[in-house]
């Protein structure tokens, strides 16, 4: 048992140093993706029948606990065949493939260079190619945004993903390993993809956003936790103490349960204010603002906060090292 608990631990810190290397590179297959090219095509099956022919909310909604459990059930079932057969193979071939799944599960260096893309867009090539670049990695219109409003979006992008992309997988592969991890990124996946408040998706994709909310439940808030930790780490340019009382005040400022987590604590911590009145599909929905505007947001802000995304990560993995250097010393 314990040669197995190292051997996971040694390509679970591979697997994070390879994200922070090379990220997610476009040209190389992904199993994201491939979940993702799944959840479309179970989803064009089992729903299209009632577009077509008439709406069954009732049974849309048996079809949406089945899309969950088949994109899991298989998600699971390929990586246990792949993990345990390479395993099998050889201890140094199976942490190498841990090591690579680790790294596709990871999102900090994509989080972060996607959006730098927006900064940079913002700066060199003026509101248009902004707009444009931030367009990549938000659900929201960006058309409408005028320059603070496409600094916010990319900040709030970073700030809530800093939690369902790289803390929350992070720790579901350090209980299960990429097992855990993919099952978790496959439940966030369909919650991005089905789970939205809208006519087509409103019964068929609530059982995976209620699934994606219960297991980033603790998650995120781990996740702020350890953030207002990076705000005191990560130096003047951030206040630990305003990031807790806006953690403490305005984290519940938004639909979900989880997702202003940590971006009440990245508000607070920027001295900024975030969210507020959004166009989603053409229709403007009200939102409630987070955070308090002692100063106004600009570009160096995007920057910020994936530097506070990845101080969160550093501490969240140390703490991770401890509870293995514990565990080891009770087995032994």
């Amino acid at each position: 048992m314990e040669k197995y608990i190292t051997y996971h631990m040694i390509a679970f810190w591979a697997g994070i140093i390879l994200d922070l290397i090379v990220g997610d590179p476009y040209w190389m297959p992904h199993p994201i993706r491939w979940i993702g090219s799944l959840i479309g095509k179970l989803t064009k099956a089992m729903l299209n029948p009632f577009l077509e022919n008439g709406r069954d909310r009732k049974k849309e909604k048996s079809r949406g606990v089945l899309l969950v459990l088949t994109v899991v059930g298989i998600t699971v079932i390929l990586t246990v065949v792949l993990t345990v057969g390479s395993y099998f193979l050889h201890p140094y071939v199976g942490m190498a493939i841990e090591m690579i799944l680790t790294c596709y599960i990871l999102a900090a260096k994509s989080l972060y260079v996607e959006s730098m893309k927006v900064s940079k867009a913002l700066s060199e090539k003026g509101l248009a190619a902004g707009r444009k670049a931030v367009s990549m990695i938000v659900g929201r219109d960006t058309e409408c945004l005028d320059e603070e409003g496409v600094i916010k979006a990319a900040v709030e992008t970073v700030a809530e993903n800093t939690s369902d992309g790289i803390i929350a997988p992070l720790i579901y592969t350090f209980i299960g390993g990429p097992i855990l991890g993919l099952a978790y990124k496959a439940i966030n996946t369909m919650d991005s993809m089905v789970g939205y408040h809208s006519e087509k998706y409103e019964d068929f994709g609530c059982f995976a956003a209620r699934l994606d909310d219960a297991v980033n439940y603790l998650p995120s808030r781990i996740s702020a936790v350890f953030m207002i930790a990076a705000a005191f780490v990560g130096g003047k340019k951030y206040s630990a103490k305003r990031a807790a009382h806006i953690f403490k005040r305005d984290r519940y400022n938004h639909k979900s349960p989880n997702s202003a987590q940590t971006e009440s604590v990245c508000a607070g911590a920027l001295g900024v204010r975030l969210a507020g009145d959004a166009s989603y599909f053409g229709k403007i929905v009200k939102k409630p603002y987070i955070g308090e505007p002692t100063r106004a947001i600009e570009l160096a802000d995007i920057k910020r906060a994936g530097a506070l995304m990845f101080i969160t990560e550093i501490l969240v993995v140390l703490i991770c090292s401890g509870i293995y250097t514990a565990v080891i010393f009770i087995l032994k």
